[in-house]
């Protein structure tokens, strides 16, 4: 019997070993796991807040740019209104000018393009 005994207990220790080899490769991926599942949640959490600045952000800049594009359509309103008020007075020149017989010079082709289509 102590053949028996003695080839339990090798089978025994072997068991014991691979027992503790897969255990340890069982805690192994379970860290892994762990760790991939800390990641996870810890970018689950700071994309919220990720997208909260990337909102601020964009509506700082839509609010920028709109204001920027109520200034530049205010300053084309006004510099529209003084090339018309200029073309008038212009043109009331050139026709006094005539008026009193003198020819004036002809004008700029762009003034003459602005006078025939008003753009």
């Amino acid at each position: 019997m102590s053949i028996w005994a003695g080839l339990v207990a090798a089978f025994g220790t072997v068991g014991m070993v691979i027992a503790g080899w897969f255990a340890a490769r069982a805690t192994r991926a379970a860290a892994a796991a762990t760790a991939e599942a800390t990641a996870a949640a810890a970018q689950a959490q700071a994309a919220p807040a990720q997208r909260a600045a990337d909102l601020s952000v964009l509506q700082a800049t839509v609010e920028r740019v709109d204001k920027e594009n109520g200034e530049l359509r205010t300053r084309q309103s006004r510099l529209e209104s003084i090339l018309r008020a200029f073309s008038l007075s212009a043109d009331r020149w050139r026709r006094q000018m005539e008026q009193a017989g003198i020819e004036p010079e002809p004008p700029h082709p762009l003034v003459e393009e602005y006078n025939r289509t008003g753009v």
